[in-house]
């Protein structure tokens, strides 16, 4: 299973996972998933993160976000995510168990409280979505 995240992003001073709605030169137009509001968004004034190209690095090489969210699904019932306000070491032993070999000198607790808000945002609305056959082999 693949997830598809290559829809969402995080816009730099705007709260949770927005929806890419079209993009622009100057811009995206992002849509508000709980509300359905679309903004645009300049990027003069926001940065933008995809989803899709966020990376966790590890000992011997980056590993994707959609990777990371498949095992948060997989033990959702078993283990599920730690609060994001939880003592550091216990965000820590969470991340450990989702990516063993995860690089504690460039992943920071900041980081894994970011994938752990990431995945509840996207869990609690049920957006994720399985990539579809083309899409996986437009990839490869």
């Amino acid at each position: 299973m693949a997830l598809d995240l290559d829809d969402f992003v995080v816009v730099s001073g705007m709260a949770g996972v927005h929806k890419i709605m079209t993009t622009r030169s100057n811009g995206l137009v992002v849509q508000e998933i709980d509300s359905g509001k679309s903004k645009f968004c300049s990027v003069r004034k926001h940065q933008f993160t995809p989803l899709s190209t966020v990376g966790i690095y590890t000992l011997t090489d980056t590993i994707e976000l959609s990777i990371i969210f498949e095992k948060m699904l997989e033990h959702y019932t078993d283990k599920p995510p730690v609060a994001t306000n939880a003592p550091k070491h216990e965000i820590e032993e969470y991340f450990e168990f989702l990516v063993p070999e995860y690089d504690e000198d460039k992943v920071y607790v900041s980081d894994m409280k970011k994938v752990i808000k990431w995945f509840n945002f996207l869990k609690e609305r049920d957006l994720f979505v399985e990539k579809t056959e083309d899409q996986k082999s437009k990839e490869s």
